[in-house]
């Protein structure tokens, strides 16, 4: 009896600790909120906006979802002349997610350089912002081509699973590396678009 009382507590107690969050995500510009059961490793509630600049155009996408905690916070991937930030306000109460998320932060150069793109060549230096500690390489296959762009990222983009995997579905290999002009200057293409749709299905995910 005991040892069957054990097993069944193993077995039940991660859906006993599973949080109930808000879920929203835009697919079609707008969302219907609905609930979800968060996964185990997906232990936060969170209201998230994802923000594309490009120079003179910006544009937001706002949702919710359940979020592992190093997805909490401000990050970004900045290829010079566009830069993606995701910021997101996490809870870890069942339905806390009901505020929107935070406006991201203006942010300051950090020290770091990286090469980024400009034209066709990628030696002109970029000045890392905010917690862009890392530079970033991603190469997309569309067309028959190979296009490169390079800049800067913070940490949560270089080292999450989910997205790797969302980048590999979507044909894009990205590679991230420590220390100033890391990400080696090479000729490329340009399609900085190409590199938004998986930054954003991080948010989703």
């Amino acid at each position: 009896m005991y040892l069957l009382t054990l097993v069944l507590g193993i077995v039940l107690l991660p859906e006993a600790n599973t949080l109930t969050c808000y879920e929203c995500i835009p697919l079609t510009g707008t969302c219907t909120e609905t609930t979800t059961l968060c996964p185990t490793h997906r232990n936060q509630c969170a209201a998230l906006v994802a923000s594309y600049t490009d120079g003179s155009k910006v544009w937001n996408v706002n949702a919710k979802s359940c979020v592992a905690p190093e997805e909490c916070g401000q990050y970004s991937a900045n290829f010079g002349v566009s830069r993606t930030v995701i910021a997101s306000k996490c809870c870890s109460t069942d339905l806390c997610n009901t505020q929107p998320a935070p406006e991201p932060n203006k942010t300051n150069p950090n020290g770091r350089k990286c090469f980024s793109c400009g034209g066709e060549i990628c030696n002109t230096t970029l000045n890392c912002l905010g917690n862009e500690d890392y530079c970033i390489s991603a190469t997309v296959s569309t067309g028959g081509q190979n296009v490169t762009l390079k800049g800067c990222s913070s940490n949560v983009i270089c080292t999450n699973k989910e997205l790797a995997q969302i980048m590999g579905l979507t044909g894009v290999d990205m590679s991230c590396c420590q220390g100033d002009y890391c990400n080696s200057a090479s000729s490329t293409g340009a399609g900085l678009m190409l590199l938004v749709a998986p930054l954003i299905s991080l948010v989703l995910s």
